[in-house]
C-alpha cells in the first residue's frame, strides 16, 4: 500500500464526508438565520426557539435526502471494497 493511495482514500472520504453531510448542515444553517433574523426583528430573545425549527428542518431533510446520501455512502463503500486488493499487496 503506498502513500498515494492512503492519501487518495483519504481525500475520497473526506469528499464523500463533505458531499453527504452538505445539504443537512446547509440546511440548518439557513433555518438558523431565518430564526435568528425573526428573533432580532421580533425582540424575543428565547435560547430554546432557535432548536424546534432546526430539529424539524434537519429532520425534513434527512428524509428528503436520505436516500441520496444512503447512496453516496454505499457507492464509497463499495468503492474501498473493490480496491481491498491494493490494500492486502
Amino acid at each position: 500500500m503506498s502513500s498515494e493511495f492512503v492519501i487518495a482514500l483519504a481525500e475520497r472520504g473526506v469528499y464523500t464526508l463533505l458531499i453527504v453531510t452538505g445539504p443537512i448542515l446547509l440546511l440548518a444553517l439557513v433555518v438558523g438565520l431565518i430564526v435568528s433574523i425573526f428573533q432580532a426583528t421580533t425582540q424575543i430573545q428565547e435560547q430554546t426557539l432557535a432548536f424546534i425549527p432546526k430539529i424539524i428542518a434537519v429532520f425534513l431533510g434527512i428524509v428528503f435526502f436520505g436516500p441520496w446520501m444512503l447512496v453516496q455512502v454505499v457507492d464509497f463503500t463499495a468503492n474501498i471494497f473493490n480496491s481491498l486488493h491494493q490494500v492486502i499487496s
